[in-house]
């Protein structure tokens, strides 16, 4: 009998076979993944050019300032309402529905006070609406 003490062995961690089932499940990640493009909203937006700008015989210039307040046609409009704003641009329309409006809005306006345009322009059917901007020149000077 042999009573002599053994060396003890440590025992190893074999990395290996491990190792090979990461990469296994890692494959099988990358082909299972549907890759999706989301889809986004494409969008192109207007561009002024000054020396482009069109001549319209029959427009009704629609002025909005930054507290509220109208002026068609460099007149002052008594009155915030659509009907009141509604009668002003009937008044400044000569040219009937062929008029073209267009809003030139202060920066600063409020979405609601445009919209009270479109719509006083769309009550006396007036549907030709632009909307007038400076280029980005005159923008950066000021």
């Amino acid at each position: 009998m042999n009573f002599r003490p053994r060396a003890k062995e440590e025992p190893e961690i074999n990395l290996i076979p491990f190792i090979d089932v990461l990469l296994v499940v890692l494959i099988f990640l990358m082909l299972t993944t549907t890759y999706s493009k989301f889809t986004e909203m494409q969008l192109k937006l207007p561009v002024a050019d000054v020396d482009a700008q069109r001549d319209y015989p029959r427009e009704v210039v629609v002025a909005v300032s930054a507290d509220g307040r109208y002026m068609i046609n460099r007149q002052p409009v008594t009155g915030r309402s659509i009907e009141a704003l509604a009668q002003s641009l009937a008044e400044a329309a000569k040219a009937g529905k062929d008029s073209v409006i267009i809003i030139s809005a202060d920066a600063t306006a409020t979405h609601q006070s445009v919209i009270t345009v479109m719509e006083a322009a769309r009550r006396i059917g007036l549907t030709q609406i632009t909307f007038a901007t400076q280029s980005s020149a005159t923008a950066g000077s000021r």
